[in-house]
């Protein structure tokens, strides 16, 4: 495998500049640019509203008054397609402000060419009628989060910034203070002093708080974008099973290959070596020339036959292991152990086998992390665990009893004690490992601060 592991730096850490993260987060916050990005996509929704919300309602009473007509629905279908227009602009919105990156929903799909199929494909899209729902749903939220954040941003820092601006406006409004009570003869100041102080600190409370206030409101968009202007679950399950299956063909692929070269570079060659010798070793025998270079070619050639069974005996082990057939996972494992050059311990606890392809799978898992092992981790011991694990809860790298991500997991742990640093950066081995895995509805974890060490947590559908 090609898992790359960060080497310790020799250099001290740069120290922090000045000022730099010195403030508090919490102070920070309401100067920071996420704040009022998501303060500007606030503002800006209230006005995007109205008009997707009035399109919506003109699109709609339109089309029903045409129906007695039969054009209100090709012009509801033209709608339905304007509609998914503004969605584009909304997404790109949250793209923009709130840093949403949310998918473009399934195409249209006509089953024939022509302006019938065309208005059908529309009107049988649920994306389309989701965009629809999303301009009535938009507008009165919208509405509430532009007064509620305008509102509470300006009054805090109004407030906030009283303290100044009460003092050169007090000269001239004749005012002692801030009247609480007067009976017309009789009144109630508060002191100057007093209520810049009060009004100073609800302002400085109000500010601190309205990057929350903000990140709340624009949770709510989130979560209208993305159930409603983005793909469906079933689209969106249906474009990661196409990207498993490719993943699948290029891996198969891959591993042909792999398979020819072997044979082509190794027991091909050497039984073509062979059949030279032994060929000439026949043509000296005809000639009756029973010497000493005969006896030699004849042993030449064994030695190339048993050279040439150990690969294709190794060759098959890398295809599919006979005794993972005839023992199962952990006989097999056992074996693999063996042959690595770091020492192994392997626990597996399985009351019964699994399916042959998920058995298989967690068999060549183990045999490349192995090789990682050997091959990166400088690593003096490494263990292997694996368990069945039936329960529904979350489960960590170390917790067996605990629940599995789903229920019904096949879990596999490897770890070591070596140098650490191991990832799945793209390029690396696991990261090609995680996308195997992920093409079979697996997972894989991987846990390897700098020094180590090193935990790699496999997770497999259980299939009995």
């Amino acid at each position: 495998m090609d898992t790359a592991y960060s080497a310790h730096s020799a250099h001290p850490a740069h120290p922090a500049r000045p000022g730099g993260h010195r403030v508090p987060a919490g102070l920070r916050a309401p100067f920071s640019g996420r704040t009022w990005r998501e303060f500007l996509h606030l503002c800006l929704s209230l006005p995007v509203a109205c008009v997707m919300f009035a399109y919506a309602v003109a699109l709609v009473s339109l089309s029903a008054g045409l129906l007695i007509t039969f054009l209100g629905i090709p012009v509801l279908a033209g709608g339905l397609v304007g509609g998914r227009g503004l969605g584009a602009l909304e997404r790109a919105r949250a793209r923009a402000l709130l840093r949403l990156d949310v998918a473009a929903p399934e195409p249209l799909h006509p089953s024939k060419p022509g302006l019938v199929a065309w208005v059908g494909s529309v009107l049988k899209s649920g994306a389309s009628w989701r965009h629809l729902l999303y301009a009535f749903l938009h507008f009165p939220w919208a509405l509430f989060a532009f007064v509620f954040a305008v509102t509470f941003w300006s009054v805090g820092w109004a407030l906030l910034s009283f303290p100044f601006w009460y003092w050169l406006v007090r000269p001239y409004a004749s005012l002692p203070g801030i009247q609480l009570w007067g009976d017309g003869g009789t009144a109630l100041y508060v002191s100057p002093t007093v209520t810049a102080v009060v009004s100073g600190v609800f302002g400085l409370l109000m500010v601190l708080a309205g990057p929350w206030v903000f990140r709340g409101l624009t949770q709510v968009d989130r979560l209208l974008v993305r159930g409603l202007l983005g793909p469906s679950p079933l689209a969106t399950r249906v474009i990661e099973l196409e990207s498993d299956r490719g993943a699948v063909v290029d891996t198969a692929a891959a591993d042909l290959r792999r398979i020819e070269r072997d044979l082509h570079d190794g027991a091909q060659a050497r039984l073509v070596a062979l059949a030279m010798g032994l060929g000439l070793a026949k043509e000296k025998l005809a000639e009756g020339q029973a010497d000493e270079s005969v006896a030699r070619m004849v042993d030449e050639a064994h030695g190339e036959v048993k050279i040439a069974l150990q690969e294709l005996r190794d060759l098959a082990r890398g295809i599919h292991p006979a005794i993972l057939t005839d023992r199962g996972l952990g006989p097999a494992l056992s074996a693999l152990a063996g042959r690595c050059t770091v020492p192994v311990t392997v626990q597996v606890d399985l009351a019964r086998r699994p399916a042959p392809a998920i058995e298989g799978i967690a068999y060549f898992t183990v045999s490349e992390l192995l090789q990682n092992v050997a091959k990166h981790s400088a690593a003096d011991h490494a263990t292997v665990d694996v368990w069945h694990d039936e329960g529904c809860g979350p489960a960590g790298p170390s917790d067996k009893g605990g629940g599995g991500r789903r229920a019904g997991r096949l879990m596999l742990l490897v770890s070591d004690d070596g140098r650490g640093g191991a990832g799945t950066e793209a390029g690396g081995g696991l990261a090609g490992l995680a996308e195997r895995l992920d093409s079979v509805d697996g997972l894989l974890v991987v846990d390897s601060p700098a020094g180590g060490p090193t935990t790699v947590t496999a997770e497999l559908p259980w299939r009995g």
